[in-house]
């Protein structure tokens, strides 16, 4: 067999495997038709395969290595998606983002800012989870230019949405201090992806304690316009155990978002008996 069969031969197994591995993706989904520039940017992000890759690579590091909740693709669809309908319900009411209030641009465009910026917040643990938020800003310094030039050809207008990508990212860790409404959502939204399904993992494996259990407890969380502010968060729990999640880690977050006046907050007991998550416990 000549060394060209061989290379020819090659080339087709590696285009077949790279096709069936595009075909056993996770499409990431946001409600985009009513504002073409989040369309083209979503086009860009569902074509990049590196992009898919590094999600693939952090959740790999959380699961696989450090026995942690999801943080891969189904992660940071969930956020984009949160963040969206966050600040979507914040828009109706008059809330200003500050991309519009800083840099006269659209509310399209901060819808843009909180998608990016939900989508590449974890990026960084593809390296490792300890100091993630700042090797999230490294690789996503790097992939920004790509995702938003078919949206913003013009070199000015990208860099500001670069800049306000960035900010979100690094504010969402736990010591942040956003300092635009969009900042604020994301890292609300990223609190919010409490639900049971996100918690199985560890919980499975072994890891039984007020974390894995607490996060367990949690059923559903539902997202609306409230009564009294913007945006009413309803968490629905198995277990009361789920207080921990909503009274620790969700207010730990959302103090200091900016997001407090806007959002209010119930958590309730979905059946009149308690699912029991734990038979026993040894230390």
């Amino acid at each position: 067999m000549s060394n060209q069969t061989m290379g020819q031969e090659t080339s087709e197994e590696q285009a077949a495997t790279s096709s069936e591995a595009a075909a056993s993706r996770i499409r990431i989904h946001v409600p985009a038709r009513h504002n073409p520039r989040l369309q083209k940017v979503m086009e860009t992000v569902q074509a990049d395969e590196e992009l898919y890759a590094l999600w693939t690579c952090q959740n790999v590091t959380a699961v696989q290595r450090l026995g942690m909740s999801d943080h891969g693709p189904v992660h940071v669809q969930i956020v984009a998606n949160t963040a969206l309908r966050l600040l979507r319900l914040l828009l109706a009411a008059g809330v200003e983002p500050g991309i519009v209030k800083d840099h006269g641009l659209s509310s399209d465009d901060a819808e843009v800012v909180v998608v990016l910026a939900s989508l590449l917040h974890d990026v960084g643990m593809s390296i490792h989870r300890a100091n993630h938020e700042e090797y999230s800003l490294i690789i996503a310094d790097r992939k920004l230019p790509q995702l938003l030039a078919a949206a913003y050809p013009d070199a000015a207008t990208r860099a500001i949405l670069q800049s306000e990508v960035l900010h979100a990212i690094i504010s969402h860790r736990r010591d942040g201090k956003p300092l635009t409404l969009e900042a604020g959502v994301v890292r609300v939204a990223d609190a919010l992806d409490m639900a049971q399904g996100r918690s199985r993992i560890p919980f499975e494996q072994g890891a039984v304690n007020i974390h894995s259990v607490s996060a367990l407890a949690i059923a559903r969380v539902e997202i609306g316009a409230g009564e009294e502010k913007p945006v009413r968060v309803f968490i629905s729990m198995r277990n009361s155990a789920g207080i921990f999640q909503v009274d620790s880690l969700f207010k730990e977050k959302l103090q200091g978002s900016g997001l407090e006046p806007y959002v209010e907050v119930v958590a309730a007991l979905e059946e009149e008996s308690e699912t029991t998550l734990v038979q026993s416990y040894v230390l």
